[in-house]
């Protein structure tokens, strides 16, 4: 048995907590903005020297951003894609943040960075302990033939260790749903279920699993609450161009929403939702689920939000239910 490495324990506990941050946005100049989506770019195509690279030139020319451009270059050095990867250049990112720019948003989720690199640091070093004690028990069955039944046993339960701390943090995907014949003329939130049902006439066309707005109990009641919604709506426009690489907007607020903010005298927000994962970061995939990270919007993978947009046009009813 080949066993696996850490890299989806990386994504789980450091990369899917930096996505409750996702919805907000950033105050880069002209310049800046270019040059982080040129090391962005860089990073997608796989190209990480290249990207630190620009990100270092980000951090001379434009020090206002270094922080930004600091955080970014210590995601890349701790990737489980970058077979270079370096955890202590990944730490090192983080302390300047932390030291140079005390007032920097970027702080506090440096904190929580620094302490997960640790926890993925002490696991990679864990499961090697094991790999290398499994590697020991296989050498010795090859030479005490006698043995081997009992031997077998005990790398099987170290196996079956190994792979049971990796399954407490991976939810393994068992079932593929085959897409009918669209469009939809429903869409069905269950926001206690974190499903998406489409249904046309009826019948069911296809299910996905999301994440909500980072406060998910309730509906949403004021801008800026971190509720999803929960009422009747219909998606009345569609961005491809998406900060979230593709989204359909839904027609939050109704006429009650604003009825019940304007008895608390507050404003109800808007720019409600449904979107895939923030540009640059869409191979975390399905594990984004692992928290509720949008300001109130429905986050489903990249791929599924293209099937979606294929299948609900605009006119769509939305009923998104508690």
């Amino acid at each position: 048995m080949v066993l696996r490495s850490s890299s989806v324990f990386f994504v789980c506990i450091i990369l899917v907590p930096m996505l409750i941050c996702g919805c907000s946005h950033f105050n880069d100049g002209f310049q800046a903005k270019s040059a982080f989506r040129e090391a962005n770019n860089l990073f997608s195509q796989g190209n990480y020297n290249a990207s630190l690279a620009t990100y270092q030139q980000i951090i001379e020319k434009e020090p206002t951003a270094g922080d930004r451009a600091l955080f970014e270059m210590a995601i890349i050095y701790a990737y489980p894609g970058n077979v270079q990867k370096d955890y202590l250049k990944s730490q090192e990112c983080f302390q300047k943040i932390i030291k140079d720019y005390p007032e920097s948003g970027y702080k506090k989720d440096s904190e929580i960075m620094l302490f997960n690199i640790n926890n993925v640091i002490a696991k990679d070093t864990t499961i090697a302990t094991q790999q290398a004690q499994i590697e020991a028990l296989r050498q010795e069955v090859q030479g005490r033939g006698n043995e081997s039944v009992a031997l077998q046993k005990k790398i099987k339960s170290l196996e079956q260790e190994v792979t049971s701390k990796e399954n407490e943090i991976v939810a393994l995907k068992n079932e593929v749903y085959a897409i009918r014949k669209g469009p939809a003329d429903k869409v069905l939130i269950a926001k206690k279920e974190r499903r998406l049902t489409l249904i046309s006439k009826g019948t069911v066309l296809k299910t996905y699993q999301i994440a909500l707005g980072g406060n998910p109990i309730g509906p949403k009641e004021r801008q800026g609450d971190n509720k999803t919604p929960e009422g009747t709506y219909v998606i009345d426009a569609r961005n491809k161009n998406s900060r979230y690489h593709q989204s359909l907007h839904i027609s939050y607020p109704n006429e009650n929403d604003k009825k019940r903010a304007k008895e608390r005298g507050v404003a109800p927000g808007g720019d409600i939702m449904i979107h895939g994962i923030k540009n640059g970061f869409s191979w975390v995939g399905d594990l984004h689920r692992e928290a509720d990270w949008t300001k109130g919007c429905i986050a489903v993978t990249d791929e599924e939000i293209e099937e979606i947009d294929t299948l609900v046009p605009n006119g769509t009813i939305v009923e998104i239910r508690p």
